[in-house]
């Protein structure tokens, strides 16, 4: 009822995957949709498992630029391979396949196909190395930078005190 409402007046709210495969979207398991997905044409999209689409990321499915002049738009599939992630603000427009193992930076505008293994950034969207080595970074990372164990939405005051305090000099840390 919430999302109606939002939608009437203007607002977006992210689908869940069971009201786009209602749509005829194809989505595989381990879907996490925190982005905004073409409605009206869900059944155009593929999308693999252990994907995310972080906030306020877009899948557009067609491009009303020609609808005056043709009196149609165009319109075209979004694959998306498993094991991706696709960054805050990113938007992949229509007809745009998108392999596994790609992690697509925030903001970035993804118009040409990214071939798998693959990390990209930028608008438009450039390859500035592989999924694998950035993997390889942050698992050395990981071991030694600070590690918070409570999930963000269940730190008290104090935890979220304290990881200030040890991310204040910069760097980068890891939370659950």
């Amino acid at each position: 009822m919430f999302r109606k409402i939002k939608r009437l007046l203007g607002g977006f709210s992210p689908l869940s995957k069971k009201e786009l495969v209602k749509l005829g979207a194809r989505i595989g398991y381990n879907f996490h949709n925190y982005g905004i997905i073409d409605e009206g044409h869900c059944f155009l999209l593929t999308v693999g498992d252990n994907v995310t689409l972080a906030t306020a990321s877009r899948i557009l499915l067609h491009d009303a630029s020609t609808k005056k002049t043709l009196g149609y738009s165009k319109i075209g599939r979004v694959e998306i391979g498993s094991n991706v992630f696709i960054g805050s603000g990113a938007i992949i427009l229509p007809n745009v396949k998108i392999g596994s193992n790609v992690i697509i930076g925030a903001g970035s505008v993804v118009a040409k196909d990214i071939s798998s293994d693959s990390v990209v950034v930028g608008n438009p969207c450039r390859v500035i190395g592989t999924y694998t080595d950035y993997m390889q970074k942050n698992y050395e990372l990981f071991n030694i930078a600070p590690k918070f164990d409570t999930f963000v939405t269940k730190k008290t005051k104090k935890e979220r005190q304290e990881e200030f305090e040890k991310m204040k000099n910069g760097g980068i840390g890891f939370d659950l």
